[in-house]
């Protein structure tokens, strides 16, 4: 079984390049073990759809790799990051802890 991951972004979000690179780099090599969908959020209807929690936002099998929770009222906004945007190392390491657990 793959291990479903959901990138959520819209274009105008100044950090969406960066996770989407470091995503891109944490899957090489574990293609075969993933699944990646890509969600352009272009408007508050899809917002609502996915449960946007701001952009960028990467899923692991439907949970978000901070923890954070499906807001009540979904909002095209940007996400900040605590400790910054997660690098391709951590996304790395969160795919194959999920893929060791499956």
């Amino acid at each position: 079984m793959k291990i479903k991951l959901e990138y959520h972004f819209f274009e105008g979000c100044p950090n969406h390049k960066k996770m989407s690179d470091n995503l891109s780099e944490a899957i090489k090599g574990l293609e075969s073990k993933v699944e990646l969908k890509k969600v352009l959020v272009e408007d508050e209807v899809t917002a609502r759809e996915v449960s946007f929690r701001g952009s960028p936002t990467l899923l692991i099998n439907g949970e978000d790799i901070e923890g954070v929770p499906a807001p009540e009222e979904p909002s095209m906004s940007c996400r900040f990051y605590v400790s910054g945007i997660p690098d391709a190392d951590k996304v790395r390491q969160m795919i194959i802890q999920k893929i060791n657990l499956e």
